[in-house]
């Protein structure tokens, strides 16, 4: 009886081992590369490449706190939205092989200063999807970053 339960408990954390799947490093640095060129784009108002990126039905929940569509974010971009914008502590959750999760930090900085709505420290989550062969971004949650009182 104890070599049955001994061999179940081992399958059990061999089945929850495999079920965690963890990217690829190829993988891993392409969607990071992605979750930056995002920023890049739309610092240097490059709709087309946005479009590129980014899949017809992508949605945002920014730092405010609204839902926003993708036609919000191409317009941002065209606006000039963005002024500069600092990437780091980028960190890739593999879902499966079509989906992966990338959460990071960054600094905005924006035309107007105004960091009620526009926080300059934000965690970022972007949710990616294989399209074809392509990595999309199909939705993103911006969290504002704020000193505890």
């Amino acid at each position: 009886m104890k070599t049955l339960l001994g061999l179940f408990i081992v399958a059990l954390f061999t089945a929850a081992g495999l079920a965690q799947t963890t990217p690829q490093n190829g993988d891993a640095d392409a969607l990071i590369a992605k979750s930056r060129a995002v920023y890049q784009a739309v610092k240097t108002k490059d709709v087309a490449g946005l479009k590129t990126l980014t899949s017809e039905d992508f949605r945002i929940v920014s730092s405010e706190g609204k839902l926003h569509e993708r036609g919000e974010l191409l317009g941002a971009a065209q606006e000039g939205a963005v002024r500069d914008v600092m990437f780091y502590d980028p960190q890739v959750n593999q879902i499966d092989s079509g989906a992966a999760v990338v959460t990071y930090n960054l600094i905005i900085t924006m035309p107007e200063g105004d960091d009620l709505l526009a926080p300059r420290y934000q965690k970022i989550s972007d949710l990616w999807v294989r399209q074809g062969s392509e990595w999309r971004l199909k939705f993103e949650q911006a969290t504002p970053l704020r000193p505890i009182d």
